[in-house]
């Protein structure tokens, strides 16, 4: 191997990546502003990859890996940032992906974030979402709230993350930061035990089953301010995921739970600029007002987005109008607002001529078949 890792990271760093990927019998490639790019070296062998992950792993990582035949870990390296890092087997063998972070959390000033964030992070108690795809930004919005909290108010925020990610020291709040393997053994033990060490903040990294999120939701019904993330597209599927996750029989109570505690949901996408110099952070924002609250208890999330249009002065909004007025202004190409829109009517003329013509077709076939039921 040529270069180290460390090499690799500070080259990704410096032209503002976003991942490093190293794979046995293939060529380094690095993610920048969305798109994968070859690094300028050999293939990688066996060897190459047993000697740079030797090098940051830890012999509890390493049986991890045996183990489980993938692990996630985080690594600093000095001069460098912080790294998340999973490891794994594949065909031809051991593969590693970094995801770059910073040592020190983002602002929410610096990264641009709408003003409802700091909204959700007054909050006495509730449930804050931040939702979207993988590599969307979800963590690095989170770190800036939490941040925002530490730096303005004077609470205990508990975090819970697989691995952690950015570090916060103590400011004008207490912090203290706990790792999936490390200091817990599941989320949803470790929310059970986070109801007796007296946090006022807890940030749960993924809700990833029913237990967990029935123990957020709970955790946001009884004072505490809960911030937390899901993969979901968009605000309203995120609401549905959840409903979504439990029996049948245990909706409604889900429901009712949800209406109340819910305060903020906030969906993003990372999407290239023109320029493909850099990327934007695109938002679909949901805030729990009465309306909100009643369409949840009834169980008539599908009429999410109609209130979230309609509702801007009470910080809401639809991703599709965020992208739609970057296309008009110019920040992003209408070919590209077109891909990443959850609504591709809003944005048709920008559409590929044979998604056009397919939209045409379908419009057509359904046009004949209600004649003919007529």
């Amino acid at each position: 191997m040529g270069a180290s890792v460390a090499d690799l990271l500070k080259t990704l760093v410096k032209q503002r990546g976003s991942d490093l990927h190293v794979s046995t019998g293939s060529v380094p490639m690095m993610r920048l502003h969305g798109e994968l790019v070859k690094a300028d070296m050999p293939v990688l062998t066996a060897q190459d990859m047993e000697i740079a992950l030797n090098s940051i792993m830890s012999k509890s990582q390493k049986q991890d890996l045996l183990k489980n035949k993938s692990v996630d870990f985080s690594v600093p390296f000095k001069g460098v940032g912080v790294f998340r890092v999973n490891v794994f087997f594949q065909r031809k063998g051991l593969t590693a992906v970094f995801r770059a972070l910073s040592e020190k959390a983002p602002s929410l000033e610096s990264l641009s974030l709408p003003p409802i964030c700091k909204v959700a992070c007054s909050y006495a108690n509730g449930l804050v979402l931040v939702t979207g795809p993988t590599g969307s930004g979800k963590s690095t919005t989170l770190a800036a709230m939490i941040d925002y909290i530490n730096t303005n108010q004077r609470r205990h925020i508990l975090t819970l993350e697989d691995p952690v990610e950015f570090y916060h020291d103590t400011k004008r709040s207490m912090v203290n930061q706990r790792q999936l393997g490390q200091h817990f053994v599941s989320f949803a033990s470790a929310l059970k035990a986070a109801l007796r060490e007296d946090p006022d903040v807890i940030l749960v990294g993924e809700m990833r089953d029913p237990e967990t999120i029935a123990l957020a939701i709970t955790a946001a019904e009884t004072g505490h301010l809960v911030f937390a993330t899901l993969h979901t597209n968009s605000a309203s599927k995120s609401v549905d995921r959840i409903l979504d996750s439990f029996p049948g029989e245990q909706q409604g109570q889900i429901r009712s739970m949800m209406s109340e505690s819910l305060r903020v949901i906030l969906s993003q996408k990372l999407i290239p600029t023109a320029d493909q110099k850099n990327r934007i952070c695109v938002h679909d924002i949901l805030v729990n007002n009465s309306a909100i609250s009643n369409l949840i208890r009834e169980g008539k999330t599908y009429q999410l987005p109609s209130v979230m249009q309609t509702s801007r002065k009470d910080g809401m909004q639809l991703m599709d109008q965020s992208i739609l007025e970057a296309v008009n202004a110019g920040v992003i190409t209408g070919e590209v607002g077109w891909e990443y829109a959850n609504d591709k009517s809003k944005l048709i003329k920008y559409a590929p001529k044979e998604q056009v013509t397919a939209t045409q077709l379908s419009r057509v076939g359904a046009t004949q078949a209600g004649k003919k039921s007529a």
